[in-house]
């Protein structure tokens, strides 16, 4: 149970937004939680929804499917692979029954599991995004939440237009990048 608990870890720092040395300390998710547009309550719940949508995909499927949640602002985003539309459609339907999930956003391709070459690989083009948001200067990086999946970069906050526009343009021109898919909520 205690590897279990340390490869979530491992997994949140991952996905958490902004600089890596401040998220280290406990300190970091205030950090990120007093500079995000949602309110410190969604920031937290959609954490929660994380956990409880992979835990509940977990039980069902057992370790045959390839399945990522992301949650911003209440909506899902499902990456991944399974092996059948049943699967898929299963899925769905199961992070649709976590309490406080709003949208629900299928991405799932219907395919083997993808290899762990491959997952590095989105790992690395999703750090290579978010370092080109800050470099770049053109928002507040933390603003946008970059997600990758076979080489396509999933994009999702709540940002004004030019902000999507900017950050589209960042990771549209970005080294192994093949698609930008744009999930944004627009404040303007």
């Amino acid at each position: 149970m205690r590897y279990f608990y340390l490869i979530v870890m491992a997994f949140s720092l991952i996905n958490l937004q902004g600089c890596f040395p401040v998220v280290a300390t406990g300190a970091g998710t205030g950090v990120l939680m007093a500079e995000d547009r949602r309110t410190s309550g969604t920031f937290i719940e959609d954490q929660g929804i994380e956990l409880k949508a992979s835990n509940r995909l977990d039980e069902k499927f057992k370790g045959t499917v390839h399945i990522n949640i992301t949650s911003y602002n209440r909506t899902i985003l499902m990456t991944g692979e399974v092996p059948t539309d049943a699967a898929k459609q299963e899925a769905e339907k199961t992070v649709r029954g976590v309490p406080n999930v709003g949208n629900v956003l299928n991405e799932l391709a219907i395919a083997g599991n993808s290899s762990y070459t491959s997952r590095s690989n989105d790992t690395y083009l999703t750090s290579k995004v978010k370092v080109r948001f800050v470099d770049l200067g053109k928002f507040q990086a933390n603003h946008v939440k970059v997600v990758t999946e076979n080489n396509v970069v999933y994009l999702l906050g709540m940002v004004t237009r030019k902000e999507a526009e900017n950050a589209v343009e960042i990771a549209r021109t970005t080294g192994g990048v093949q698609k930008v898919v744009k999930l944004f909520e627009y404040l303007d």
